[in-house]
């Protein structure tokens, strides 16, 4: 996994999160209450189609930041009637699989966004310590600020510790964002993946039906 892709995939999930959050509240907030006079239905039919869309984007950031490439594990719709394919679509466990993901997805970006940005930005921020301090107020990096001075960089030499100690972050820095984004990857393939059961199903082969087994893993 590269360090780039992992770090792009870390910094992109609040984003994603945020919109997929707002998205599924608003959607079924207003679509249930409503429902009661009809009126909610093509709101919670948003609701479903939006779940799997912002899922199938998912799934499509995760492969191609992550490596990770993950299935889609949608029941087949069955070839006609909109009210079948429809309950075909409610009644699979997938699409609420999906929902709890992207729910999941804004507390997950929100702490990803996090470790990416205060790791990297104090990394690098360290090692060009001894290039910016003179352009600071007065010539100098103070810590934590020019009336209380506990560190004080006026000169090259007594930046270089701090560059060196830069390094050691961004050397840290390396395993921790390829680490979380490595979970990331795991969580989006546990969830927006086909799970323990159908993977059973699709291994038995399609000769063995159950009712359970009405319809077919999708590809």
């Amino acid at each position: 996994m590269l360090v780039l892709g992992s770090l792009a995939l870390l910094l992109s999930s609040l984003p994603l999160g945020i919109v997929s959050f707002v998205f599924l509240v608003t959607t079924f907030s207003v679509g249930v209450p409503l429902s009661l006079v009809w009126a909610g239905i093509p709101v919670l039919m948003a609701f479903v189609l939006g779940s799997r869309g912002l899922a199938e984007l998912e799934r499509a950031r995760v492969r191609a930041l992550a490596g990770t490439s993950v299935p889609r594990p949608y029941a087949v719709l069955p070839s006609a009637g909109a009210r079948a394919r429809w309950l075909t679509r409610v009644r699979d466990a997938q699409t609420w699989r999906d929902v709890a993901y992207l729910l999941l997805l804004l507390p997950v970006g929100i702490v990803e966004f996090t470790l990416a940005v205060t790791f990297w930005a104090l990394a690098l921020g360290l090692v060009a310590l001894p290039v910016y301090y003179r352009f600071l107020p007065d010539g100098i990096y103070a810590f934590p600020g020019h009336d209380l001075r506990w560190i004080v960089v006026d000169s090259v030499p007594t930046a270089l510790p701090w560059a060196a100690l830069g390094v050691l972050l961004a050397c840290l820095a390396l395993p921790v964002t390829r680490g979380v984004a490595t979970g990331h990857a795991w969580l989006a393939a546990a969830l927006l993946g086909p799970s323990r059961r159908r993977m059973r199903e699709a291994e038995a082969g399609p000769d063995i039906r159950t009712p359970e087994r009405e319809h077919v893993v999708a590809g």
